[in-house]
């Protein structure tokens, strides 16, 4: 099994890797060889190869397809967690969800008298 990585600083392609062990490790704990996986996923052998490889490029698709052939759905609803609203917003916004994001108000530079009688 690959060590744990740190998310939060490990680059994407990090991350591809060590989730792509990781599907790869469960595919051989479930005494799955590579060509029943393609076929239950229904991706081709050399997809399946570059992906328990880890040589990157693989599509989120594929691991999708992946992840259900090795029966980890109940995982795909946790992989994003759900933006719940919480409970300010539902006054703040009268029971309606955020349509977009808005950017957060810059501190303006302070008020000043433009007749201060300093020269810039």
């Amino acid at each position: 099994m690959t060590q744990k990585i740190d998310f939060k600083i490990a680059s994407s392609a990090e991350i591809e890797t060590y989730l792509c062990a990781r599907l790869e490790a469960v595919r051989l704990s479930q005494n799955m060889n590579q060509s029943e996986l393609a076929k239950r996923a229904s991706i081709s052998l050399r997809t399946l190869t570059r992906l328990a490889t880890g040589e990157g490029g693989v599509s989120f698709d594929t691991i999708i397809r992946v992840m259900l052939a090795l029966n980890l759905h109940h995982h795909l609803e946790n992989f994003i967690p759900d933006p719940t609203v919480r409970p300010i917003e539902r006054v703040q916004f009268k029971g309606k969800q955020r349509q977009r994001a808005r950017r957060k108000p810059t501190e303006a530079e302070p008020w000043t008298w433009a007749d201060d009688g300093s020269t810039k």
